[in-house]
């Protein structure tokens, strides 16, 4: 009910406040064209244009909740004020007689105890009157604060031209991140091949050579019993190598079997939750989720000290919601500079996507991918 009330309360101050600055947009719009008109100069624009134009987007911003830019130049605020100066006109209105319904509405409350109605049908009618203009009066504001809105976006928002520049910008920065990610991706994959598998090989190998060239079959059997425990170790690296390029499982039975694979290989107790039914994500969402999953999980064996994680994916309006929590002692910057996190916002981004890391001192870790899939 406080929520209500507030909201309202917000509204009616907004449309308050912007019949006023409709009052001195008209006055400075007035004083631009008799400008125009006596200096014979088409483009000038009076300086207080562009003051009572970011005035106007800082009332959206407090009583509306609604965020533009700022304006982009002297002519794009005198035509936003132009334009705009009979909405605020008109929101005086409305708020003018939302008050004369207000106080027909109370007519229900306190003219039974005030008045001595000759005809208490009167008063009835008096009173639902008013509410029913109270209520069109309501809707009234709440389309005229949308009306404000488109037009702040029409004149003070960026221009098809700036937004498609901003989203050239966009693109060039997620190609470059996904080829840092990529190449980020083959130097691990060489250090995990030359670290892990390639010393097993070569461990392998020495122990077959001193197998050879042993005297002693009691020394030869030994060397051969160590020969096969090293190529048990040396193949257990490959896959895990492997799996961690990219499960098998993700194409054959979908990431609800990968993730419970990666809470399989975890040490720390992982537990999955997929509520996502119908038609799974298209593969390139599954495959960024899973690697947000896996990298998530990684970090929490390698830094937090956690002692259990969970993994939820669920799917939120058109997107596809991964949440990553652990019990372990934070600390994660909230905007990775390097590391595995950084790689995984570039993953997330090349899908027009966003992750966010709320890691505080002493925990707990939570990271958040929003995937769309639309």
């Amino acid at each position: 009910m406080i929520g209500f009330t507030e909201r309202w309360l917000r509204l009616a101050a907004g449309l308050l406040l912007g019949g006023l600055t409709a009052l001195a947009g008209l006055a400075c719009v007035l004083g631009g064209w008799v400008r125009r008109l006596t200096t014979r100069r088409p483009s000038a624009v009076p300086a207080s244009a562009l003051r009572l134009a970011e005035l106007e987007r800082r009332r959206l911003a407090v009583f509306h909740a609604v965020e533009v830019d700022a304006p982009r130049g002297g002519p794009a605020a005198f035509g936003y004020l132009a334009a705009r100066w009979p909405l605020g006109l008109f929101g005086l209105l409305v708020l003018l007689t939302a008050l004369v319904a207000l106080v027909y509405a109370s007519v229900l409350l306190w003219a039974w105890f005030v008045l001595e109605p000759n005809d208490p049908a009167d008063l009835v009618f008096s009173g639902l009157g008013g509410l029913f203009l109270l209520f069109l009066c309501a809707q009234g504001g709440l389309g005229l604060a949308q009306l404000d809105e488109q037009l702040a976006r029409r004149h003070l928002g960026p221009s098809e031209t700036e937004l498609l520049r901003r989203r050239v910008g966009e693109l060039a920065a997620t190609r470059a991140g996904v080829v840092q990610a990529v190449h980020d991706e083959r130097r691990r994959i060489e250090r995990d091949l030359h670290d892990g598998v390639q010393q097993r090989l070569v461990a392998l190998g020495m122990l077959l050579g001193r197998a050879r060239r042993a005297t002693d079959p009691a020394k030869t059997d030994a060397l051969l019993r160590q020969a096969h425990e090293e190529s048990a170790h040396a193949l257990t690296d490959l896959r895990e190598t492997a799996w961690r390029i990219y499960p098998a499982a993700l194409d054959e039975r979908g990431l609800a079997a990968a993730l419970e694979g990666l809470a399989e290989r975890s040490v720390v107790p992982v537990e999955v939750t997929y509520e996502l039914d119908g038609t799974p994500p298209p593969v390139p969402v599954q495959t960024v989720a899973y690697f947000v999953a896996a990298e998530a999980v990684t970090n929490t064996l390698k830094h937090s000290g956690a002692t259990r994680a969970g993994i939820r994916v669920a799917r939120q309006g058109d997107d596809v919601v991964v949440r990553i929590e652990d019990d372990g002692s934070g600390g994660a910057p909230r905007r990775p500079a390097a590391g595995g996190l950084l790689g995984l916002s570039r993953r997330v981004a090349a899908l027009d996507g966003r992750l966010d890391v709320d890691s505080p001192p002493g925990g707990p870790t939570v990271i958040t991918a929003e995937l769309p899939c639309a």
